[in-house]
């Protein structure tokens, strides 16, 4: 992070004035104890209200108009916040879509006494730009002026299509994963249905926001309080809410409504619990209409702030034991996401294993660090030879190394060609064999590469590679092809090779004019391949000139076909 970004996003421009994202918005709340806990502590509810209100006037800023939330992504709360300290949160516009945008959220703590700072929570929410006659309306781009903006901005594709397919994803995973694991029926085990809590709420004007419409923050806080009442009946005592799984809101609520609130404890793992909660709203003589729902997860501290073992769970018969093994799969598939996605990429292990359960969230995590190696500014020219260049850059003790040339051919077409690595050994020499060992879908596939020895004493390397390519969201945006190592059990290392991993490498491919195309190549040196690079990053040699003009003839040659 530059010294401008950690300034909550100011600059000094080369003219001498300050930048601050447009869209950015910040509020500062001080806790009070009509916002509190009877432990002291910010109610988890009222912090959603007061981000989903920052948020949404981040939205309206950009959009110029009314904004409904339509989703919050997963939210990890760090730390609780007592009476007597300062929320701040800071939201703006990540990227605009047609008619959606992403927005970004974060919260910081701030203590008044000792003037120390720290990180609470971080947020994705997406809201929708309604215009004055209720139809959709076409959002002008978001202007990028930073490094962290331009990073954001290529991300938040990344993000929406994780969105986009969410339901489906779920409704796979948790079919495959209704058989897996029996339901336990231990001794002492506390009956769901003790648990369950079912409360209707009036929707007041003060619950309103300016469209009349119920305040989304308000209907979350609604979910936080009936979720809480349920964990506190299972453990008869007060529980901390930790992590909340995507809220979607369905549909609209509005003044007079009744919104109808239900939460059951689906089940427990040792130190932490999994709420089911949901929201339907009706009026007069209607039916419900389902309005919301979130799955929300609990932990209960004792005196020395560690989380205490919870009592197990005895499901209802149907629907509860369907919750319960549903819950067991959620909980699979929510350490797959924090473990992939939300830990910093240095504690990512090289290889991951596949399965189909988190390779939506490996794609994700494939592509965003291939475009987060792209947006670093700090690369360093190394050597330049008939328009092929090699730039490197060293941080951390980690190399890494792009190279970059144009070429007469269509991006499209480009895009093709490289991201179907069964052809690379048509051009590439480092690639002895490359074999598509499993089609995932159509943008992800995991290939078997056998590399040549870099000398004589060394065995032959393979490498088990998950490719995932992205065609542009917007126009201006590149083509991304995306490289990283996976382990498979269907192929694990064989005493024939030395297996090797790749951490993060792919190709990003511009389009510079029609039939001109910028192509560079990136790679974040790990053990396996430096040895393949070493002599070219000290000048030693030109295998990346010979590689790269390879490539050039090769899209060339396969121009037209």
């Amino acid at each position: 992070m530059t010294s401008a970004e950690s300034q909550g996003g100011l600059f000094i421009s080369g003219g001498g004035e300050t930048y601050r994202n447009p869209t950015e918005v910040k509020m500062s709340q001080i806790v009070l104890p009509c916002h509190a806990n009877h432990c002291g502590e910010l109610s988890a509810g009222q912090l959603l209200k007061w981000m989903d209100s920052t948020a949404c006037l981040s939205a309206e800023r950009h959009a110029g108009c009314s904004c409904v939330t339509a989703s919050v992504d997963d939210i990890y709360f760090e730390h609780t916040i007592g009476v007597g300290q300062v929320v701040n949160i800071k939201a703006k516009v990540n990227r605009a879509f047609n008619s959606s945008m992403e927005v970004g959220i974060v919260v910081t703590c701030e203590d008044l006494y000792s003037d120390l700072q720290w990180k609470v929570c971080q947020a994705y929410a997406t809201f929708v730009a309604r215009g004055s006659d209720m139809g959709k309306v076409q959002l002008k781009p978001v202007s990028l002026q930073t490094q962290e903006e331009q990073l954001e901005h290529s991300i938040a594709s990344e993000r929406r299509r994780m969105r986009l397919i969410h339901a489906e994803i779920m409704t796979d995973l948790l079919s495959s994963w209704q058989t897996v694991e029996a339901c336990q029926e231990p001794e002492n085990a506390v009956a769901a249905e003790r648990t369950r809590v079912e409360s209707v709420e009036l929707v007041l004007p003060p619950h309103a926001n300016h469209q009349v419409n119920t305040f989304g923050g308000q209907i979350m806080a609604w979910m936080v309080n009936v979720a809480t009442i349920a964990a506190s009946r299972l453990c008869n005592a007060h529980p901390t809410l930790r992590a909340i799984d995507m809220f979607h809101f369905r549909g609209p609520s509005q003044v007079g409504d009744r919104v109808v609130l239900k939460a059951i404890v689906n089940n427990t793992f040792k130190n932490s619990m999994e709420v089911g909660v949901c929201a339907e709203a009706y009026c007069g003589n209607e039916p419900l209409r389902h309005i919301n729902s979130a799955i929300m997860m609990f932990e209960v501290l004792d005196k020395e702030k560690k989380p205490r073992k919870l009592p197990h769970i005895q499901p209802e018969p149907v629907d509860g034991k369907r919750r319960y093994q549903e819950a067991i799969a959620r909980k699979k598939i929510r350490l797959d996401r924090r473990y992939i996605i939300s830990c910093r990429q240095t504690e990512v292990p090289l290889s991951v294993p596949w399965d189909p359960s988190n390779q939506v969230y490996l794609s994700y995590n494939n592509v965003s660090a291939l475009k987060m190696l792209t947006a670093r500014n700090n690369w360093v020219l190394n050597t330049e030879k008939d328009q092929v260049n090699l730039y490197t850059l060293e941080e951390n003790q980690v190399l890494c190394f792009r190279v970059e040339t144009t070429v007469d051919v269509p991006a499209g077409r480009v895009f093709l060609l490289l991201s179907d690595l069964s052809r690379r050994p048509d051009w590439d020499s480092h690639y002895k064999h490359c074999e598509l060992i499993n089609q995932v879908d159509e943008d992800d596939g995991i290939y078997h590469v056998i590399t040549p020895s870099v000398n004589r004493s060394n065995k032959v390397q393979d490498f088990i590679l998950l490719a995932s390519r992205r065609r542009p969201c917007d126009p201006g945006d590149p083509y991304v092809v995306a490289l990283r190592s996976v382990t498979l059990p269907t192929h694990p290392p064989t005493e024939d090779y030395t297996r090797g991993e790749v951490f993060c490498a792919g190709f990003s491919i511009w389009e510079e004019s029609v039939g001109n195309t910028k192509v560079s190549y990136y790679n974040q040196a790990s053990a396996g391949v430096l040895p393949y690079i070493s002599t070219d990053i000290a000048g030693l040699s030109s295998t990346f000139y010979r590689t790269f003009c390879s490539c050039k003839k090769f899209l060339k040659d396969n121009k037209d076909g």
